[in-house]
Formats: C-alpha cells, sequence, structure tokens
C-alpha cells in the first residue's frame, strides 16, 4: 500500500491528479474499519490531517463554507447556532472519540445512504465544493449522491468543504436504531423550517440506495402552514405528510430492519419532526 501525506491544500490536489486511485482519509472512522475488517485494500491512501485548509470554517456570501476536516465535534461547539440540524445529527455520531476525530467531509466522500450527515445537509440545500488541480465547482448536495456509495465527485477530485446557509428556522434530527448512539440507522429522518422563504425542506436516511429528500411532502406540507398566524397545522395534513414522507424512501429489508418498519418509522418521525419544529417556531423564532 502507498502513503501520500501532502502538507498543503495545492499539494494534495496534485497528489490527487497522479494518483487518482488515492482514498483520502482525515479522521478514517470509515475507511479504516473497512480496511481493518478487510472490507477494502486500497491500492494508495491519501492521510489529509496535515492539510490546515480543510480545519478551516469562515462565512462567505452569506453562506457558512465548512472545511472538509472540520470535525463533528467542532460542528457541534462552534456551529451549532447556525445548523442546528446538523449539529443535532453530529451528537449522535458514535462516541465522542470518534466524533472528535470523525469529519462531515469524510461522510460526504463515503457517501453511505446512512450517513447521519446527510439528511441535514439535505435538508438545508447544501453545496458539496469539489477541487481539483484544474479547478473547483460546487455541485448541490440533492445532486451530490449517485449511487450507494457512490458520488459526483471525478477521480481526480476531493471534497474541500460544504456550504450551508445558516438556520432561517428550527431544525430538527432523530434517527431509529437499536441504541440513541454509536449505531448506524435503521433509517433517520431531517427536517428544516426555512421562515425566509416559507418553505420545508427534509432528509431520509437509511431508506434507499442513496440519502433522499421527500419533495411532494415538502410540496404538500407548505401550502398547509400559516406562516404569519403560526397556528398549528391541521391533523390531517401532518398525518399526509407523514404519508407521503414515508412513500418518497425507497427501503429494503436487511439484518437492521424491514422496509415496511422503516416506511412506518419514518412516517412517525416525519409526522413529530414537524410538530417539534413548529412548536419551537411558534415559541420561540423570532
Amino acid at each position: 500500500m502507498n502513503f501520500l501525506q501532502p502538507s498543503t491544500w495545492a499539494e494534495a490536489l496534485a497528489m490527487k491528479a497522479a494518483h487518482p486511485e488515492a482514498v483520502p482519509i482525515a479522521g478514517g472512522t470509515d475507511v479504516m474499519v473497512e480496511i481493518n475488517l478487510d472490507h477494502r485494500r486500497p491500492d494508495t491512501v491519501m492521510d489529509l490531517t496535515r492539510v490546515a485548509d480543510l480545519a478551516e470554517w469562515a462565512t462567505e456570501d452569506g453562506l457558512v463554507r465548512v472545511g472538509a476536516g472540520v470535525t463533528y465535534t467542532r460542528i457541534i461547539d462552534e456551529l451549532g447556532d447556525r445548523m442546528p440540524g446538523l449539529a443535532m445529527a453530529s451528537r449522535t455520531v458514535g462516541s465522542p472519540q470518534i466524533r472528535n476525530r470523525g469529519t462531515v467531509g469524510g461522510n460526504l466522500g463515503t457517501a453511505s445512504p446512512a450517513g447521519d450527515a446527510h439528511p441535514p445537509l439535505l435538508a438545508s440545500d447544501a453545496l458539496v465544493e469539489l477541487a481539483s488541480a484544474s479547478g473547483t465547482r460546487r455541485v448541490p448536495v440533492r445532486e451530490f449522491f449517485t449511487g450507494p456509495k457512490r458520488n459526483a465527485a471525478r477521480k481526480d477530485e476531493l471534497v474541500a468543504a460544504f456550504l450551508i446557509e445558516p438556520a432561517t428556522g428550527p431544525q430538527t434530527f432523530s434517527k431509529v436504531g437499536t441504541r440513541n448512539a454509536m449505531v448506524i440507522a435503521v433509517c433517520s429522518f431531517a427536517l428544516a423550517l426555512d421562515v425566509g422563504r416559507r418553505q420545508v425542506r427534509t432528509g431520509i436516511g437509511s431508506a434507499g440506495p442513496t440519502p433522499l429528500q421527500a419533495n411532494e411532502a415538502e410540496q404538500l406540507i407548505d401550502g398547509e402552514l400559516d406562516w404569519d398566524g403560526r397556528r398549528p397545522p391541521g391533523d390531517a395534513a401532518v398525518a399526509r405528510f407523514g404519508e407521503l414522507v414515508a412513500a418518497a424512501a425507497k427501503p429494503i429489508d436487511d439484518v437492521r430492519g424491514t422496509s415496511a418498519y422503516r416506511r412506518h418509522a419514518l412516517s412517525v418521525m416525519a409526522r413529530r419532526s414537524l410538530a417539534w419544529a413548529w412548536q419551537d417556531y411558534r415559541v420561540g423564532w423570532a
């Protein structure tokens, strides 16, 4: 196995251009598990932990740009007010030691359908910044996931960062598993109220070949909410919202749960998430 260790971002991109097969590693919380279990044996590994640029975040044109090397712990501690849904999801990732090492950039690179960061990124309408020696481009996260553990990055590209508009309303994240943390989700759901645009956005995890959005559910509930009066939505609308979220999923039966259970759980989480977020909006959002 070849081992590459760039010190700068420019050096990393040059190495990736020269070695497109190189697997990038930062926290190693996904890649090292696969290597240790002999599920994967890459020919070349690129250690990005010395690239300081990846560990930085800043505001840019009204968005928060978060480097791919920013850890879950830092998202919770430093960015929880700007991206509360992602911070909630980050709290459910592994143990404190894993949160101190693991990164959302790594989650995006792995592109697992069960990645905890993916539903809140979808609900926040995030952008994924991809870079190569020839340039940089930004891909909407809803277009980033192309298949099970596959994404839109070219072989010579690395995930540089993701960009999110600071929350303009309450956000929630919930997941079902055998316990609250240190577990792969049976299914997960994120919801964001975009008060400025009067929209509800969603993200579904671990219930399809890729992370998904519930577009029909979003469109339905957008027309049912009383944004000015802040009255709670009717029971029928909430129930239909849950049904449409469940219908948007594409689950399978596996060792963690059946497709029927996943759909049921998503319906329940969707109804509860909408109620929680709307209550926060009613009583606490200026």
